[in-house]
């Protein structure tokens, strides 16, 4: 397989949809340690399984017993899904799904995995988080265009104050808008089918919930 479009499983909880399994159809696969849950659900045979194992158990991992693994310490200086990614940009990855990485126990987890996409996002790695059920795309200086459905509800997160800041195609559309650093003037708005953005300076993440129709 040559594609250089890997997915990440992560420990998060996730629902199986058809945006999902579309995201992660014909990729290559590295679990982080009880991410591999995930690989069975979705149809998906990881060439990689990375992590300290302490939550794995070992029925989950007599499932496997053919993915090559490549335990850690536990104590170690980064987190199983960080060593999964550096594994997957090591073998080529220039793109990046990360399942699992927006919900579940550890909130320091998913506040790190937001962080981390941004980072990446500034070395030229494409890079969405998901859980199935909600999207996160980094969103720096320059344009982006995102696939969601009409009536679908999305905010941006602003890391830094925002400047410049366009929305189209939008319920509240904002041309040209600075967004004060902590301001929640950006949460809860309400696609109207693929979205359109543009951002002068600044760093920010775009949470999208394309099932959520609530605001429709």
């Amino acid at each position: 397989m040559t594609t250089t479009h890997f997915t990440i499983l992560l420990g998060g909880t996730i629902t199986v949809t058809d945006r999902l399994q579309k995201a992660v159809a014909e990729t290559r696969v590295i679990a982080a340690d009880s991410g591999m849950r995930h690989a069975q659900p979705l149809g998906l045979t990881p060439e990689l399984w990375v992590g300290d194992f302490d939550s794995s158990d070992k029925a989950l991992q007599q499932l496997w017993p053919g993915v090559e693994q490549q335990p850690f310490p536990a104590e170690k200086g980064v987190t199983d899904g960080e060593i999964a990614v550096t594994e997957a940009l090591a073998r080529g990855a220039t793109r990046l799904t990360l399942v699992g990485a927006l919900a579940g126990e550890r909130s320091d987890h998913a506040v790190f995995h937001l962080l981390y996409a941004v980072s990446l996002a500034e070395s030229g790695v494409e890079v969405v988080l998901t859980s199935g059920e909600e999207e996160a795309y980094p969103l720096l200086e320059g344009k982006r265009s995102l696939d969601l459905p009409a009536g679908s509800l999305f905010s941006v997160a602003g890391f830094t104050a925002l400047d410049g800041l366009d929305i189209e195609n939008a319920r509240y559309p904002l041309i040209d808008f600075a967004l004060a650093f902590g301001s929640s003037r950006t949460i809860s708005n309400v696609a109207e089918g693929p979205l359109r953005l543009r951002l002068k300076s600044g760093k920010a993440i775009v949470l999208a919930r394309p099932y959520d129709l609530t605001g429709a």
